[in-house]
């Protein structure tokens, strides 16, 4: 469910903060009116993600045995990769990311009007939105579909809470320490991931797993119940990992932690009008 929860936060309040940032343009240049065409983008981008997570979930659904392993194995994987993606795009565009939404949107206006302000608004949210549907199928196949979709639902409403805020508010909220605390759960998330991931390999024979059980917390704290299954959900936790499982769990974590303090670039105030 935590797994969910930070997730959908995450994606959808980085959603949120682009739709506040177009209102605001719209706000400064005196064309409201066309607040609902932006709607109608959030709307139609919404209903084209539910749609992605339903046949990502089906498809996976459809695999049994090998094919099941190599799906799950290469979902992870996929999911982790992205992940990296979006924390580093974060970092990289975190000064820069009002100032270019708002110029997108001056150029969507200028050019296409409202049809150019629709797509504007349903590409910000349908990348979110396809992204979320893959990072909640991967973080599925580790727990329940009922605690994924709680998580997931408690994470779009405190979304949708924070991004009222922003739109209401007078003043600009600085949002570094959020990104900076949700980075670092997402790269846990991520490590996880790969750990996850490089077992389906294993289990395939596709990659040697050296050490078969590194150690085994089994009878301790299992990872197929209870906190070790919630633990297994959100950081990649086994209770019986293997040595590649462990090497590239660490490896993951180790570098992309380094990385990201390295490379630190703060996020600054963002303000939505």
């Amino acid at each position: 469910m935590l797994a969910g929860f930070v997730l959908s936060l995450r994606e959808g309040l980085e959603a949120a903060l682009i739709i506040g940032i177009v209102f605001g343009v719209l706000q400064k240049t005196n064309r409201v009116q066309l607040k609902p065409v932006v709607w109608y983008g959030v709307a139609a981008a919404v209903l084209v993600s539910a749609l992605a997570a339903l046949a990502l979930n089906w498809l996976g659904m459809e695999f049994e045995g090998t094919g099941e392993m190599l799906f799950e194995g290469l979902t992870m994987l996929l999911a982790a990769g992205i992940l990296t993606w979006m924390i580093f795009w974060m970092r990289r565009q975190g000064r820069s990311f009002k100032g270019e939404i708002e110029a997108k949107t001056g150029a969507a206006l200028a050019e296409n009007g409202s049809r150019g302000l629709f797509m504007l608004a349903f590409l910000a949210v349908v990348r979110e939105g396809i992204e979320l549907a893959l990072f909640l199928l991967a973080a599925r196949l580790t727990s329940s579909p009922l605690e994924m979709v709680a998580g997931a639902a408690m994470g779009l409403a405190g979304a949708a809470v924070l991004g009222w805020m922003l739109l209401v508010s007078t003043r600009g909220m600085n949002m570094k320490n959020f990104f900076q605390t949700t980075n670092f759960l997402l790269v846990l998330f991520a490590a996880g991931l790969v750990g996850l991931g490089i077992h389906e390999f294993n289990e395939l024979g596709w990659i040697p797993a050296g050490i078969e059980h590194v150690w085994d917390f089994s009878q301790v704290l299992s990872d197929e119940a209870g906190v070790g299954l919630a633990l297994k959900a959100l950081f990649g936790y086994s209770a019986s990992p293997s040595l590649t499982m462990v090497i590239g769990y660490l490896s993951y974590f180790v570098v992309l932690l380094v990385s990201l303090v390295r490379f630190q670039r703060p996020v600054v105030a963002v303000r939505a009008n």
